[in-house]
């Protein structure tokens, strides 16, 4: 059986990391990357067992390349610290790390929005790579909405894992706020035509209307989001 090491990376996530330290704890090594917390962060974390290590943040895509880099074990599983891997998704680890027969597996997220499990408005399976063989697969250096890249055929687990997403309103307007700085991509015909199509997309297409209120807030927000990054200027 190979062995795991399930990485994840950090910041002032003194609410979230007990949990998603907690849900990694079948593997062989958890390892933490803190990027400076000044909360509990990292003392909760290694008094769990995770190995904690520093780096000074360097783009989402950067900072889980380096958690990767930084893992003993040649198969990874890179986790948020709003993230969690049930039990059926430890089963379902466990038993694929026995004989893999691909180097790269997509895993499901289930997201909760405003505490709310959400299975439409287009987030849901919401596949992306996340158990991989570290010598076959890397992230891109995005600074933000980065993904695993592989030329090696990519395989596809059951169960999904959870992702805390958003607990309120705000949390939301404060991170897509963040992000589209990140990712600006000034456009002034996109700002005046893609919202709107993205809260039609989201809300009517993606079935977002089957999450009532939730489905609206969503699609709404998106939208905003959308706007947002095409009237920034880029970083």
């Amino acid at each position: 059986m190979e062995k795991l090491s399930v990485v994840i990376i950090a910041f002032n996530s003194e609410k979230y990391i007990k949990e998603a330290v907690e849900s990694a704890s079948f593997a062989d090594e958890v390892l933490v990357l803190d990027s400076g917390s000044t909360d509990n962060t990292a003392k909760i974390a290694k008094e769990l067992g995770a190995k904690v290590e520093y780096q000074k943040w360097l783009g989402f895509g950067k900072q889980k390349q380096k958690a990767v880099d930084l893992a003993k074990n040649r198969w990874v599983f890179v986790l948020d610290s709003d993230e969690r891997i049930t039990e059926k998704l430890q089963k379902e680890i466990k038993e694929i790390l026995k004989n893999p027969k691909f180097r790269a597996y997509e895993v499901p997220r289930l997201n909760y929005f405003f505490g709310k499990p959400i299975k439409h408005c287009g987030l849901y399976p919401d596949k992306t790579i996340r158990l991989f063989d570290k010598e076959k697969a890397r992230f891109t250096s995005d600074e933000v909405h980065e993904k695993v890249v592989t030329d090696s055929k990519t395989g596809s687990l059951k169960n999904h894992m959870l992702h805390l997403a958003y607990d309120s309103v705000e949390e939301f307007i404060d991170k897509q706020n963040r992000y589209s700085s990140l990712g600006a991509k000034p456009n002034r015909i996109k700002a005046v035509i893609n919202p709107p199509w993205t809260f039609f997309k989201i809300f009517f297409l993606k079935l977002g209307f089957l999450e009532g209120w939730h489905g609206y807030l969503i699609a709404k927000l998106y939208s905003q989001y959308t706007f947002w990054k095409y009237i920034k200027v880029e970083p």
